[in-house]
């Protein structure tokens, strides 16, 4: 049989079995319900039922720790704002700095005894891309076929995501003594999912499925202290713990599902003007073990004004990446499959930040900026902004 006639036999057969009816998920289904249904359920026929099972779920499982992450483990405002210190001199509690202090990243400045914060704080993503690969424009491959001889699938499965998260965070800080305070927040999470699964044979799309699903409801939990172990004007050491409670629901995303903790050590110089600050920590248990990093500049550009740039970073154990692999069909010669799987590589990502905090009026605090990831490793948007209001007051 000449090899063209040939493969326009396997590609009919393909066709043949490709064309179902389109389907769409149970609207009662849970986040993880739905999204298990867009990329697990496979229609191009590669009789290796094994490999695609592997593959598929594979994918899910590491959309879902990306989504998680980006939840569960939402960088949460710094204890910055005012901070206060008790001047021996004058006999009177004093501003300890000029600046406002960063945004995400820590500081060693402290609230200082007996005063405290209230805030609440807003953010919104639409998810792009997930390991480079475009999340929503129909791209991303999940199954295709290909003759060897060839140089494109002849049938290809696409799944387009379309991702959405709205949170709200009510933050508070209390200081304990000048050299101990601690802090909360407790996050508001809409979550929305929207997706479709498209094959597309010698350039004819079918429809295979389409779904939708939303969650709201409380996100986990964060609890934060601070003690400042050493301390020379407004620079210093510090050393600090986090907790992030599994209060979230973990069928719908929103949360890890089991606790995690994570020590921190930071150090920061401010002189007049400008500030430099850095942490370091590491993540044990909730979805994945991390090392974090942090660093941040601040700079007092008026009396009431703070700007702020920083870099955020994570290198990311157990969550994986993405990608391609592709093996030759069981029965039939000179045809592939390519499966979209994921792989155990450790991820590391970073973050770039700029913001403004501003002293509208009174202790009132307004701080605003946006993020931009660097790497292309997990789920990104291509910018985050969000907004907090804090208001601080003391005996």
């Amino acid at each position: 049989m000449p090899n063209a006639v040939r493969r326009h036999g396997i590609a009919a057969m393909f066709c043949a079995l490709a064309v179902v009816a389109p389907r769409t998920a149970d609207a009662q289904q849970s986040i993880r319900d739905v999204l298990s249904f867009l990329v697990t359920n496979r229609t191009i026929p590669t009789d290796d039922f094994e490999r695609d099972e592997e593959a598929a779920i594979a994918t899910r499982d590491t959309i879902s720790k990306l989504l998680v992450l980006e939840l569960a483990a939402l960088p949460s405002p710094s204890g910055g704002g005012f901070s206060y210190r008790l001047d021996p001199t004058l006999g009177t509690v004093i501003r300890a700095s000029d600046s406002f202090g960063p945004l995400f990243t820590e500081r060693t400045l402290l609230a200082g005894e007996g005063r405290a914060s209230v805030g609440i704080s807003y953010r919104t993503i639409l998810f792009d891309n997930i390991d480079g690969r475009s999340l929503r424009d129909g791209t991303l491959v999940s199954t295709a076929t290909t003759f060897r001889s060839e140089p494109a699938p002849f049938d290809i499965e696409t799944v387009a995501l379309r991702i959405r998260t709205d949170t709200m965070t009510v933050n508070g800080t209390v200081g304990i003594t000048d050299r101990l305070d601690v802090s909360a927040g407790i996050p508001f999470i809409r979550l929305t999912l929207q997706g479709e699964r498209v094959d597309t044979y010698r350039g004819q799309q079918l429809l295979q499925a389409t779904a939708s699903a939303s969650a709201y409801g409380l996100g986990d939990v964060v609890l934060r202290t601070r003690y400042n172990v050493y301390r020379e004007g407004a620079s210093g050491l510090a050393v600090g713990g986090e907790v992030r409670l599994p209060s979230g629901r973990e069928e719908d995303l929103l949360g890890a599902g089991r606790a995690s903790f994570t020590p921190r050590f930071i150090g920061s110089y401010e002189g007049d003007r400008l500030g430099v600050h850095g942490e370091l920590g590491y993540t044990f248990r909730g979805v994945s073990e991390a090392l974090s990093y942090a660093g941040a500049v601040t700079a007092v550009a008026a009396p009431r004004v703070t700007v702020v740039g920083e870099l955020l970073g994570r290198r990311l154990n157990g969550v994986g990446r993405l990608t391609e692999t592709t093996l030759p069909h069981p029965r039939l010669n000179g045809v592939d499959t390519i499966r979209l799987t994921s792989s155990e590589e450790t991820p590391n990502r970073l973050v770039a930040v700029a913001g403004v905090k501003w002293n509208v009026a009174s202790t009132w605090l307004l701080t605003a900026n946006v993020l931009r990831p660097l790497t292309d490793a997990g789920l990104n948007a291509k910018w985050v902004p969000s907004v907090t209001f804090d208001y601080w007051f003391g005996q």
